[in-house]
């Protein structure tokens, strides 16, 4: 375990660094140093899901680096905003941002699903800290997130809940009915993020269960809808900002994004989801992001 004195330190210099306004080029270069992570550790442990994560890389390093209320150290501080990957296969990402915003420290990238470790497949929130939910289980997310948005205004707690999904889980039919109650009960501190990558896991959305007209769905579950590119850091904050002021709505984002990015061998390709990196996508990486 990280001991008081490091963690202290470490939180120090995340806090000097990233407590202020921090610029598009600061945040491209954070995604970078996240996608050099997530490859490596699917490289090292030979796993799985390098597209999934890849995909919101440019999301992540918005929320966590300008946008989301967090502190690493009180990473259980009840006016803390809550985040949750609802799209568990893509932890390789959330574990490299959680790190570089100094919740555990980097070094420990290197257990990546390793016997013991802290960092499975999938995240788990009773051994990490940061992990607001134990995902994996696909099309729970957001009615998790939901219920913690309704325990809060009933509380008159202030705090956001964002939840991160894939486009696959929404061919699901829990995934409706939380649409359904949260337009319903009208929870405009809930933002639902749309990883729209376009690909799931046996073959491209559109075949397997077509979702358009998408945005339309969801306006008519009474959601505010945006729609932009994902790896468009300024579009991103921007929508984040927008959601933040609604007053009446829970706010869904469709983020259009592809399928690994970072690594355009295996850009938008249903490979990205299962075939782990080889030597030459990681000496890629390294190269394109050093």
């Amino acid at each position: 375990m990280i001991s008081p004195q490091r963690a202290k330190a470490q939180h120090d210099r995340t806090e000097a660094s990233f407590s202020g306004d921090i610029d598009l080029a600061m945040l491209c270069s954070l995604s970078n140093e996240i996608r050099r992570m997530v490859v490596t550790m699917a490289h090292r442990a030979r796993s799985a899901h390098v597209g999934s994560a890849l995909s919101m890389v440019d999301i992540l390093a918005a929320l966590y680096f300008r946008s989301l209320k967090i502190d690493p150290l009180r990473s259980r501080d009840s006016g803390r905003d809550r985040f949750i990957l609802s799209k568990g296969h893509g932890a390789m990402g959330l574990y490299a941002t959680l790190a570089l915003r100094g919740f555990f420290p980097v070094e420990e990238l290197s257990t990546f699903g390793s016997d013991g470790g802290r960092l499975p497949g999938h995240p788990c929130s009773h051994v990490l800290p940061g992990v607001e939910y134990s995902s994996g289980s696909l099309g729970h997310g957001l009615s998790v997130g939901l219920g913690m948005a309704l325990a809060a205004k009933l509380n008159g707690e202030n705090h956001r809940t964002v939840v991160l999904l894939s486009d696959g889980e929404c061919d699901e039919g829990s995934t409706w009915e939380a649409v359904l109650a949260a337009g319903h009960w009208k929870m405009p501190r809930l933002t639902a993020i749309v990883d729209y990558n376009k690909i799931q896991s046996f073959g491209r959305t559109a075949d397997i269960m077509d979702l358009e007209p998408f945005a339309e769905k969801w306006r008519a579950f009474q959601w505010h809808i945006q729609e932009i590119d994902g790896h468009d850091h300024q579009a991103i904050l921007s929508a984040l900002e927008c959601a933040d002021q609604e007053s009446v709505m829970p706010s869904v984002i469709i983020a259009h994004t592809v399928k690994g990015k970072g690594i355009p061998a295996i850009e938008n390709t249903v490979d990205s989801h299962y075939r782990p990196p080889t030597d030459e996508h990681l000496r890629k990486v390294l190269e394109d992001f050093s």
